[in-house]
């Protein structure tokens, strides 16, 4: 089965990533673009971004294109190792996402997602494993 554009992966996304705003722009099972438009329930006290948005981006993304392209062979895909260093705060805007598979193994794939303001700055880096396992069944 090949990805959906992300306008239909868009249209079905339920629950956590509907709820703070997920868009995901591009999607395949190299590479995710995405963003989200902060809001004011995306801040911490001091007025950054969470750093719990940026988290759950990246297992987002990194999952979405790992579990549609390994569905067809009976598989899903789950957040095994997720850790996030923040460089450059955001406050306002939009925070950019853009995931590269570094690796796709039997049972794990890796990912690293590199974060981005507005002005196209470096504000965050995840390096994510997604673990693979048989459908439950």
């Amino acid at each position: 089965m090949a990805i959906p554009p992300a306008s239909q992966i868009n249209e079905s996304l339920l629950g956590f990533d509907r709820l703070y705003g997920l868009q995901l722009l591009e999607c395949s099972d190299s590479e995710v673009r995405a963003q989200v438009v902060v809001r004011e329930d995306h801040k911490q006290p001091a007025g950054l971004v969470h750093g719990g948005v940026y988290a759950s981006v990246a297992e987002a993304i990194a999952s979405i294109a790992t579990g549609m392209t390994v569905l067809d062979e009976g598989h899903v895909a789950m957040g095994m190792s997720n850790n996030t260093s923040f460089l450059r705060p955001v406050t306002a805007g939009t925070v950019h996402a853009h995931a590269t598979r570094i690796h796709r193994g039997r049972t794990t794939w890796l990912w690293d997602v590199k974060f981005s303001d507005d002005d196209g700055r470096t504000c965050a880096l995840t390096r994510l494993t997604i673990a693979v396992r048989p459908l439950p069944g």
